[in-house]
């Protein structure tokens, strides 16, 4: 079934482009376009591909710059080593990304959306590279669309797709690295699927996923499921930069020879770039991605009619308008404070945060235990190493009571890089110096760094009262063996 023509789908504000009025699929083949904002978005656009691609290469302190070690329950971001208890900081990560996307969303629009997204970064610097190469402009696409299915059509059919597939299945391969590092996966490679079923699945799973998004769901995404999208409203207000129409000079349209007209010839040449098939004349929509396309393009069509550009421009709604544009405005300073904040929270804590740590708890069972001698508590000390070298962890007690005696843990206690132990002690201490419940400090040097890590756990016992009366009563029966009369 062929595609409906361009001019039937006139964009509105009344439904989407994209769809049909009989509710089926249109699908857009946007126009290549030239100029300054399309190059630097070309430039942005490899630029993220190779970063996305080559992280996994570039080694920081022996891993990966970014290497979620899921195996071990390690995370290793740009020289920092996170396990699961520094889990936590994550929320000041992501919450500080988010309002960093609402703070550039309050000043640019949907900069992110069109410039450094990874849905429009892959899709339109890769498989809509791949489509104009294979299939020619977007002519040449909608009359391939319109065409009976020739072995013309169909080779040019499967040779794209296959390369759709076979881009989908890169990626997926590379998003699998950030998890499982290059040297595994490639040993993963050289496998059969069997041996790797789960890292087998989530790559099928992933390629699979990529390709119907971008040879088939494609602008849909951003149109229909993109939650970013649908709170770009409550982001902006007036004073945001988007891109806009400048109606007070554009209207009424014309054609070029028309002395009554404004500068826009209805040429619709916007409308044949955008990705999402709007007519940005129609004003601010949720479908604008904020790619600046449609500058170019406009641009390009007054520059040929040797009129200012700027009739379609990065500006806010007051300034499309004449008016001036408030940067600095209530919003902006909100989210400039939730951002000073999580920064700050998030860099105190990480700056704090050592290679390796230890953790002392009591052990499960009884809380004490009394002996002949004295009284035993149980505990568990718990070291993980975050280092590619061994570690040498040394604990002793901080102002111990006279009689404490800690044993199970020898004097020193080397543990292997990149690992974790947990060792049982003891702490006891005898009845004559037992006094009742304290604090136990511990000290354990880290070494190398030469740091020391504390901790505290709670020393339980019976009242000191029950052992007074003992010694009370031993001293007592002491004494009167000594002052007894000698038998004569």
């Amino acid at each position: 079934m062929s595609s409906p023509s361009a001019s039937s789908r006139k964009p509105n504000l009344d439904s989407v482009t994209t769809i049909n009025p009989d509710g089926s699929r249109y699908f857009l083949h946007p126009a290549d376009v030239h100029g300054p904002f399309t190059r630097w978005r070309r430039v942005v656009g490899a630029l993220w591909l190779a970063i996305y691609v080559l992280l996994p290469w570039i080694p920081v302190n022996g891993f990966p710059a970014v290497f979620f070690d899921l195996a071990n329950r390690r995370f290793h971001l740009f020289g920092l080593t996170f396990v699961t208890e520094d889990l936590w900081l994550a929320f000041f990560m992501l919450t500080g990304l988010g309002f960093g996307l609402f703070y550039i969303t309050a000043l640019a629009g949907r900069l992110w959306c069109g410039w450094t997204c990874p849905y429009t970064v892959f899709l339109e610097h890769l498989y809509r590279r791949i489509e104009r190469w294979i299939e020619g402009d977007a002519a040449a696409r909608r009359k391939l669309d319109a065409a009976p299915w020739t072995g013309g059509k169909m080779a040019k059919r499967v040779f794209k797709h296959a390369l759709y597939f076979l881009v989908s299945a890169a990626i997926a391969h590379v998003f699998l690295s950030y998890f499982v590092s290059l040297e595994r996966l490639y040993d993963y490679m050289h496998q059969s699927p069997l041996e790797n079923a789960k890292a087998f699945g989530v790559v099928t799973f992933l390629t699979v996923c990529l390709y119907g998004s971008f040879a088939w769901f494609r602008e849909q995404f951003c149109i229909i499921l993109c939650p970013y999208g649908r709170i770009q409203s409550a982001l902006t207000d007036d004073n945001t930069m988007v891109i806009g129409y400048d109606r007070k000079r554009g209207e009424p349209r014309g054609k070029a020879s028309d002395p009554g007209a404004g500068d826009c010839v209805a040429c619709n040449r916007c409308v044949q770039v955008c990705p999402t098939g709007i007519d940005i004349r129609n004003g601010l929509q949720l479908e604008c991605i904020g790619c600046a396309a449609c500058v170019d393009a406009c641009n390009e069509i007054m520059e040929r009619l040797k009129r200012p550009k700027g009739l379609v421009r990065y500006d806010s709604m007051n300034g499309l308008e004449g008016l001036k544009t408030k940067i600095l405005r209530p919003r902006v300073f909100v989210y400039s404070a939730l951002l000073a904040v999580g920064a700050t929270v998030l860099l105190t804590f990480t700056s704090r945060l050592h290679s390796s740590s230890a953790e002392a708890s009591r052990m499960r069972g009884e809380a004490y235990y009394v002996t002949d001698e004295g009284v035993r508590n149980q505990y568990e000390l718990r070291l993980v190493t975050k280092r590619n070298e061994p570690t040498t962890f040394t604990v002793t007690a901080k102002d111990a009571p006279t009689g404490l005696i800690l044993s199970g843990l020898g004097e020193s206690i080397v543990v292997d890089p990149q690992t974790e132990v947990k060792l049982p002690f003891f702490a006891s201490i005898t009845k004559a110096d037992y006094r009742g419940r304290f604090t136990l400090n511990l000290e354990i040097a880290v070494r190398p760094g030469d740091y020391v890590i504390e901790q505290t756990v709670e020393f339980l016992g019976p009242s000191a009262y029950v052992f007074n009366e003992e010694r009370k009563k031993a001293e007592a029966a002491a004494k009167s063996a000594t002052e007894a009369p000698k038998q004569p």
